[in-house]
């Protein structure tokens, strides 16, 4: 049996693989498309950067909210999550080291994102998660498993988001510090569900200073 997203269409732009010296992929939200997120790609401004956004099968990575048991989500969690891992390794195999591959997205692009890192732990170039947090229910505590190297992140997001529990991206900032990262965390008053020009312009320091 295929699984969910193995086939779905990986879009792309600024560098091309071949001639960039890092690369960024990019994680749509629910409901969106991987085209809608490139368009993070003008916004960041990075010339020599390669964007790479993966599409969704079915616009959506998995069908229940972030903060339900896990099991809940399978088996699309664990396919999404392998996608993501396929990207990761193609870039790699391209010769882009992996202190040069930043992973982001928004919303549930965002929460993928940042479930990746922390379940595939090593020195990325950095993690941009735009109103997003790890994956699992409320209530249950999680160990810091693993070793970031002082990998940078960003994460934002607004106090009052509808979609993202504002304790979620605290604990996500928590689990990312034991971790070993360095984690910039801004939480916006009454914020809408967006992406904002204050968290555009700290993903460009963090990555201009990885750089």
């Amino acid at each position: 049996m295929t699984l969910p997203h193995a086939n779905s269409p990986v879009y792309a732009a600024g560098a091309t693989l071949e001639d960039a010296s890092a690369a960024m992929i990019l994680i749509h939200g629910r409901g969106a498309t991987a085209e809608d997120i490139l368009s993070l790609s003008v916004q960041l401004n990075f010339p020599t950067m390669a964007y790479l956004a993966p599409q969704a099968e079915g616009y959506t990575w998995y069908p229940n909210r972030f903060i339900v048991p896990v099991e809940a989500n399978e088996p699309y969690l664990s396919a999404a999550l392998a996608k993501v891992d396929g990207l990761v390794k193609h870039v790699e195999a391209r010769g882009i080291p992996l202190e040069k591959i930043f992973i982001g997205g928004f919303s549930q692009g965002a929460c993928l994102a940042s479930e990746y890192v922390i379940r595939n732990p090593r020195a990325y170039g950095g993690l941009l998660a735009f109103s997003g947090g790890y994956i699992g229910a409320m209530g249950i505590s999680r160990e810091p498993v693993g070793d970031l190297s002082g990998m940078p992140a960003f994460l934002g997001c607004s106090d009052v988001d509808p979609h993202i529990p504002l304790q979620r991206v605290q604990e996500t900032t928590a689990l990312l510090n034991a971790m070993g990262a360095d984690v910039t965390e801004r939480i916006y008053p009454r914020m809408e569900h967006t992406i904002i020009d204050d968290e555009i312009e700290l993903a460009r320091k963090l990555i201009e200073k990885r750089l």
